[in-house]
């Protein structure tokens, strides 16, 4: 029963010991608020750049025309050696007709054209999805050694260097959260590491009656935690409602449709428990440090 009633006492303490020092509180909570709005803003940055990224990389695909003079047994054939290539992961077909109708909807004088012309003059295809993006150049070889196959077209020389674009965008945005959330570590720890040194009195007090360190750490420890907690109260709501409210007026997308933004839900909750996370972790961490190395307990 001894530890229930240290922790419930503790508990206790550390609610009356924000209100007695609200001033220190407020700062610490101000300090909180700030960082992990930062931090917020560089997740939500994040998290939609590889989400972009990511959408982009899966759009790449392998373009293989076939010989003109193909015929249906060999196009199946065809389909069904690409299939077997480990690092392929869809095959689509299209027509050389299906081509033909397409390209005749894009303009007047392709339809002009292309009635005018007594043969297609079109070849049959396959689009070609890769289980990973880095896998577009072999894949592309393994095909054009296919008999029957003419070319197999993936941007080769743009599609490196888009990736190369696109990996240096991930670990730069990765690198930014983690720099945020190291930053907001050490500003909020600091601050509840300033509250606790101007009570020093307050703990050497405690010692002197005679109470264990556990005693003494618990109701800090627990206020790091209400800190932290109170001052992500905040960034969680601008998070939601903001990132809410901002996809609803973009219409889930920038210029004008062609960069999809991530949606809503369940990534703001996700963020969400996130910000509640550090805030609540660094506070407590924050206030043992504070109250062990500081006060020399």
């Amino acid at each position: 029963m001894k530890p229930f009633r240290i922790l419930f006492r503790s508990i206790r303490d550390s609610f009356k010991s924000i209100f007695r020092n609200f001033s220190l509180s407020m700062a610490s909570i101000i300090c909180s608020t700030i960082t992990l709005l930062l931090v917020a803003i560089a997740i939500v940055v994040t998290v939609n750049v590889n989400y972009v990224t990511d959408t982009l990389e899966k759009e790449l695909t392998v373009v293989v025309y076939l010989d003109r003079d193909t015929n249906e047994e060999n196009i199946n054939i065809i389909e069904s050696k690409i299939k077997k290539i480990n690092t392929v992961a869809d095959v689509v077909y299209k027509s050389k007709e299906e081509w033909r109708i397409e390209m005749k909807n894009y303009s007047d004088t392709l339809n002009a054209t292309l009635d005018y012309l007594t043969t297609n003059p079109l070849l049959d295809s396959f689009t070609v999805t890769v289980n990973d993006v880095t896998d577009l150049n072999v894949t592309a070889k393994e095909i054009l050694k296919i008999e029957g196959v003419q070319t197999a077209d993936y941007g080769e020389g743009m599609v490196e260097d888009l990736i190369s674009i696109f990996n240096v965008v991930k670990t730069a945005t990765l690198c930014m959260v983690f720099a945020l959330i190291v930053v907001t570590a050490f500003l909020i720890s600091n601050t509840i590491k300033l509250t606790i040194f101007s009570r020093r009195s307050e703990i050497e007090i405690m010692r002197l009656v005679g109470s264990s360190n556990i005693a003494i750490k618990l109701p800090f420890v627990f206020e790091g935690f209400l800190l932290g907690i109170i001052g992500a109260i905040i960034p969680v709501v601008a998070t939601i409602y903001g990132y809410i409210i901002g996809y609803e007026k973009l219409g889930g997308s920038l210029s004008f449709g062609v960069i999809e933004l991530i949606k809503p839900l369940p990534f703001v909750l996700y963020t969400s428990i996130v910000l509640l996370v550090i805030g609540a972790v660094v506070g407590m961490f924050g206030s043992a440090r504070a109250v062990r190395k500081y006060l020399k307990i």
